[in-house]
């Protein structure tokens, strides 16, 4: 795209909602969803579940929106994808909107997704009339209220995030409290657009920093998002878990959270698990990475995913190009076939990770969830360390989780920080990670060794593949 940017929608770069030409109405939104002769994301995921299959779904977004549109085409085209993604830039992810504005006059390729807001909701509506498949926004915002007026103007049926996972791997100085509030404004509104007949898909990002991540702490956290977005009226929860490698926790970890959702949540919420390709380090040889992706797409199916978020051939290179993205979609799809119907897993050892994660996920969210008020419940436990995830960008987490991969590759517990872990669990941890009868020095594997362990689970299928050792030398 060359020459200035006539903006199309609603709103002028850097203004709220209604401040440029006015958003149109909800009920106007509803019914041109109604309209557009497509299913929903929630009817899509539904449609899934129901059929025994995985709904498939990239990783994309560009600057320009003739390219985006471009890019979106082509995708469906040639891999049919179940829905499409509209991955934003990072200007709009922070409401630097003139900034985004700025960069998409001077060349739209210096953006790392699609300013939605800057092109406005009419735009947004030529993406959507543009393909058969239902949209979904994917961002990293703390505070999305501007973006998600843009999105249900454009008719767009999925919204990705939370006030917890889309604030304390992505933020460092926003507080949880604020950004929990922005998102329950966001909540609010799916609430009423569900009245008017129309059920926006909430998804909630439990993959956090994606890097060794424990199962219950994305699942606790997600819990808790969900929660409170079943409180402000939200009707269709997908909640996201990201690949660990080992298959059993996997697996575990996806078939856990339909019990969560009967746990916790009230009947009449749609809750569908949606399992992230591996987000850690890529292998670099297509053949490696393209036995990673199908490998994900098989987790998911037997751990019932309703969706996957795939992985592309060129994942260890940076932003993967449309070739790359539709072979990657046609990959991970054949894990549907039916003549994988053989492949299985070990039940017995599923159930018993399936035990283990559904106590860990109750020792950390369940005190969050007995307090009258679970916002302000959730900024106290942040700060007190009794809620935590490892690796945190921001300064309201302490980051004091320590994980580790034990001898089969699963993600456990070096140090639960002060996650109030019952001491059942906490040995449980130890004597997997080969610590239970260590003590003192023996037991602290030092700081320059604790270093190495972790490069070494982080390249964890680069090792596997040969393409590293255990201490990350290529």
């Amino acid at each position: 795209m060359s020459g200035k940017v006539v903006l199309l929608g609603a709103d002028r770069a850097g203004e709220a909602p209604g401040a440029g030409r006015a958003l149109p109405s909800l009920e106007e939104s509803v019914a041109y969803v109604a309209a557009l002769g497509k299913p929903t994301a929630a009817q899509i995921l539904q449609d899934a579940r129901e059929s025994g299959r995985v709904a498939i779904q990239p990783r994309c977004g560009v600057g320009g929106h003739e390219e985006m549109k471009a890019l979106l085409k082509a995708l469906q085209a040639e891999a049919a994808p179940d829905l499409l993604t509209l991955t934003i830039d990072s200007h709009t992810r922070l409401k630097r909107f003139e900034q985004a504005l700025r960069t998409l006059n001077r060349d739209p390729q210096d953006l790392n997704g699609y300013p939605l807001v800057t092109h406005g909701w009419q735009r947004g509506r030529d993406l959507n009339e543009s393909v058969a498949a239902p949209l979904e926004i994917r961002h990293g915002s703390p505070d999305a209220r501007a973006l998600f007026d843009v999105s249900v103007a454009s008719g767009i049926t999925s919204f990705e995030g939370g006030g917890i996972s889309y604030n304390l791997p992505y933020s460092k100085a926003v507080p949880v409290a604020e950004s929990l509030a922005a998102w329950e404004d966001v909540d609010r509104m799916c609430g009423r657009l569900a009245e008017l007949g129309l059920v926006v898909d909430r998804e909630l990002f439990g993959t956090l920093t994606a890097v060794l991540v424990p199962p219950s702490i994305s699942l606790a956290i997600s819990v808790v998002e969900a929660v409170l977005a079943a409180r402000a009226g939200v009707r269709c929860i997908s909640v996201a878990y990201p690949q660990s490698g080992h298959l059993v926790q996997d697996v575990a970890a996806l078939r856990t959270i339909p019990l969560l959702a009967r746990r916790y949540l009230p009947p009449g919420v749609q809750v569908h698990a949606v399992f992230h390709e591996f987000m850690g380090v890529f292998p670099k040889a297509r053949g490696h990475a393209e036995d990673l992706i199908f490998y994900g797409a098989l987790v998911a199916r037997l751990g019932g995913a309703s969706k996957l978020i795939t992985k592309t051939y060129q994942e260890a290179y940076g932003i993967p190009d449309t070739r790359a993205n539709i072979e990657g979609l046609r990959l991970a799809a054949r894990a549907n076939s039916p003549l994988l119907d053989f492949v299985t897993v070990d039940t017995d050892r599923v159930a018993e990770e399936q035990e283990w994660i559904l106590a860990e996920v109750a020792d950390i969210a369940e005190p969050l969830l007995e307090q009258h008020d679970l916002k302000a419940a959730v900024a106290e436990a942040l700060e007190r360390g009794t809620l935590d995830i490892p690796f945190s960008a921001s300064r309201y987490a302490k980051s004091e989780v320590i994980p580790k991969r034990d001898a089969e590759g699963a993600i456990r517990y070096l140090s639960a920080g002060g996650l109030p872990l019952s001491g059942r669990a906490l040995r449980r941890n130890e004597e997997l990670l080969g610590r239970g009868t260590q003590s003192g020095a023996e037991a602290d594997p030092g700081l320059r060794s604790l270093l190495a362990d972790l490069t070494g689970d982080i390249n964890y299928f680069l090792t596997l593949f040969g393409e590293t050792d255990h201490e990350g030398t290529s």
